[in-house]
């Protein structure tokens, strides 16, 4: 897997604090970044999932995970303003709900970690099970942890960013097909919202699961050229001690003392 560097990691990390600042204000900009500056050393380097065919699964994965999302909404919004689709929602709601749509990843309100780095070499190797949640983080849904931590820290949130965080998953949980499978025109959703904010997570999530394919093709042929080179210059080695122009054992006995039928007499 491609790991993201440190300057990566630090850039990305900037650009999120950025985003908060360019579009959040007053009050809930104070909260916002008092909760951003606790779970700042947490946050900075948690993966956005526990098994690298998963999404992310590297540090600085969530926050990387984070950035996508938020593109990704933006410009699925766009596609649908061009499709004549109603837009109730602000960009300023679009935004807060990508943002924080996985925040229970990052941990508790106790400082523990949600994820921890996996000590077993067979499960890394076998299953790439990178990491493993936190057994001493008491449970809660991911979801109802972010708002969890929200509240935490006193930051309210809208109705249709309420939405957006509650039916990120879409109906990989069941909790939210009551809000997706209903038929009865007054129980359907009144924004799109969240289906905007699924969207850009699925988008997200193949898109970093294709560039984890990418990156372990990549490191393949790094693998393989390497070898090659290695082969070679034993090649060169052998050819040079022996003073011969093969690298086969067979063909350098022969070269070296003739075929092995003169050495013996009938």
């Amino acid at each position: 897997m491609t790991q993201l560097t440190e300057q990566q990691i630090t850039d990305n990390y900037k650009t999120l604090r950025k985003i908060i600042n360019d579009t959040f204000s007053g009050l809930r900009l104070d909260k916002l970044n008092h909760m951003y500056d606790d779970l700042e050393d947490r946050m900075v380097v948690a993966p956005a999932s526990s098994v690298e065919h998963y999404h992310n699964s590297k540090v600085g994965g969530y926050v990387e995970h984070i950035l996508h999302v938020i593109k990704f909404s933006q410009q699925i919004k766009k596609v649908w303003e061009q499709a004549g689709a109603t837009i109730d929602f602000t960009d300023e709601e679009l935004v807060f709900a990508a943002m924080h749509h996985d925040l229970g990843k990052v941990g508790d309100e106790l400082g523990n970690e949600f994820y921890t780095p996996n000590e077993s070499e067979w499960h890394i190797k076998n299953q790439g099970k990178i990491y493993n949640v936190n057994p001493e983080i008491e449970h809660m849904d991911v979801t109802d942890r972010s708002f969890f931590l929200l509240q935490e820290y006193g930051i309210k949130y809208s109705k249709q960013e309420f939405y957006g965080i509650r039916l990120a998953d879409g109906m990989y949980v069941d909790y939210n097909k009551p809000y997706l499978m209903t038929s009865i025109p007054t129980s359907m959703l009144r924004t799109h919202l969240p289906i905007i904010i699924h969207q850009a997570d699925m988008m997200a999530t193949y898109y970093e699961r294709d560039m984890w394919k990418t990156g372990n093709k990549k490191e393949a042929k790094k693998v393989e050229q390497s070898v090659n080179k290695i082969k070679k210059a034993v090649d060169n080695e052998v050819k040079e001690k022996f003073n011969t122009k093969t690298t086969d054992a067979k063909d350098i006995f022969n070269e070296l003392f003739g075929e092995a039928k003169k050495w013996f007499i009938f």
